[in-house]
């Protein structure tokens, strides 16, 4: 299905549902302001109010983390190039 995900509006595999979940993916993490009255009238023949709010929060949630892992220059298996730094307070106890 992961395969699909780029030609989704043709795709036999996914559902109306799935594709109109994507479809609100897309526009949260492309173009935000195509997030008008037609994109929310096309969730909800799929989705309830709160199922549309969750979804939204879960696709804004993992954007973010993306473009933040972006910014700050990581890739999966690479270490934070960002230093630790301890105060003597947050060091901890020794035993």
């Amino acid at each position: 299905m992961i395969d699909e995900l780029p030609r989704y509006r043709e795709s036999k595999l996914l559902g109306a549902r799935e594709k109109a979940a994507v479809r609100y993916a897309e526009v949260l993490a492309g173009d935000h302001r195509q997030a008008g009255p037609a994109l929310f009238d096309q969730l909800r023949e799929h989705f309830t109010e709160a199922e549309i709010v969750d979804l939204g929060w879960r696709i804004v949630t993992f954007v973010g983390y993306g473009r933040f892992i972006y910014a700050l220059g990581l890739e999966i298996g690479k270490t934070c190039p960002i230093p630790a730094h301890r105060t003597a307070s947050a060091q901890p106890p020794s035993r």
